[in-house]
């Protein structure tokens, strides 16, 4: 498999990053995930957008964003690939020797690595929901930025699996917040709700698609966090991703929504959402 790695293309066995990379050492870097429709990268400038916040948020300066999307296609060339596929992309500080907490004195180039898989397309979770888990929330507090630190969420989503659930939502004061992974919705009296914009939650580019379609097909939403107390009062929940896409949720806990089968309004968004990647 060929990959981008510090300005060229290799193999990605001939790929070496040293053990005083800050990212190996601190988790001192960023990423993001991408993936296409039809061949085409869905999303990409709000996908770049965000990186570029990332990295601001935690000062990498990095000023070849603008170069991402030709090196991106040609990954996906290199490797001859012709089904839809997703890239990761990991930009880090760089590497610096001897190890410091604080940042280096000398100047250093940040360490970028680009990698590209394809992706199977497997849509019976989206069609029959899945299972959550409700997890407290003890990540730091900028999840805003898409940071490498994801060791929380890796504990999450590992317990999610062993209680053969999809998803971890955080829990925060009360409130619900996201999943490890995902951003969370629910609805109530056929109106959708879902976490703010703020330090708690990743700005998620599927959720801000979301929101379009409600506008659009004329769903009324509120930024408002759910309260985990007030679960059983709300119709339809579901997750949304990348790679997740919109995806039922038909079981929070011991607790199933509804009858056990997706919603109405979640199928009606899934429906807008596939009509959209479409074109």
């Amino acid at each position: 498999m060929k990959v981008f790695y510090n300005g060229k293309f290799e193999e990605l066995e001939s790929v070496k990053i040293s053990p005083f990379d800050r990212g190996f050492l601190y988790a001192d870097g960023v990423y993001e995930v991408i993936r296409t429709y039809n061949g085409k990268f869905f999303r990409l400038d709000d996908h770049l957008e965000r990186l570029i916040y990332s990295l601001n948020e935690i000062r990498i300066n990095y000023n070849d964003v603008n170069l991402i999307e030709n090196i991106l296609y040609q990954l996906v060339d290199r490797n001859n690939y012709t089904s839809e596929v997703s890239v990761y992309i990991q930009i880090t500080r760089g590497s610096s020797f001897p190890r410091r907490h604080s940042f280096p004195e000398q100047n250093i180039k940040p360490t970028v690595f680009i990698s590209v898989n394809t992706l199977v397309e497997n849509r019976v979770e989206n069609e029959s929901g899945v299972k959550v888990i409700l997890e407290k929330d003890i990540r730091w507090q900028r999840c805003d930025i898409k940071s490498v630190a994801l060791l929380p969420n890796v504990l999450a989503n590992q317990h999610a699996k062993e209680e053969l659930s999809a998803e971890a939502v955080w829990v925060k004061d009360g409130y619900l917040l996201e999943g490890s992974h995902t951003n969370f919705f629910g609805i109530k009296d056929k109106k959708m709700w879902t976490a703010p914009l703020s330090n708690s939650i990743l700005s998620g580019v599927t959720r801000k698609v979301i929101l379009e379609l409600c506008n659009l097909i004329k769903i009324p939403y509120s930024e408002q966090s759910i309260k985990e107390k007030d679960i059983k009062s709300f119709d339809e929940f579901f997750i949304s991703g990348t790679t997740t896409e919109i995806k039922p949720v038909i079981q929070i806990d011991k607790f199933k929504i509804s009858n056990g089968k997706p919603g109405k309004i979640t199928k009606n968004l899934q429906a807008a959402f596939y009509d959209l990647i479409k074109k």
